[in-house]
């Protein structure tokens, strides 16, 4: 079985709603990190040297290979990527080998439907 790690860095106020949207679309489940912080095109404004940013968290999930697109797509349309800038960003990595999976393969090897 092949696995994709998505890796969604989100707006912390959509974080749920991101969840919510891989898991609807087959993730068996994720880790958040949060209070991440980036920086865009534009740097961030600061008010006496203290960063004026909002938080941002990182969203990691393993997904079968064959679900990962669809996962990916649903992520972005609930976090409104495209639409708006500065919502977030995900992207998916080939995962070469993954341990700790035992008690998921059961769900991970149902066929998904299309």
């Amino acid at each position: 079985m092949k696995f994709k790690l998505i890796v969604i860095m989100v707006e912390d106020d959509r974080t749920n709603a991101i969840i919510d949207a891989a898991r609807d679309a087959g993730a068996t489940g994720c880790t958040v990190l949060n209070q991440a912080r980036g920086e865009g095109i534009t740097p961030q404004r600061t008010f006496l040297g203290l960063s004026m940013e909002s938080q941002v968290d990182v969203v990691l999930l393993l997904a079968e290979e064959h679900r990962s697109r669809h996962i990916l797509e649903q992520v972005a349309a609930a976090g409104e990527f495209e639409e708006t800038p500065g919502t977030g960003i995900a992207f998916q990595v080939d995962v070469e080998d993954a341990i700790g999976l035992k008690h998921q393969i059961e769900v991970l090897s149902q066929p998904t439907e299309d």
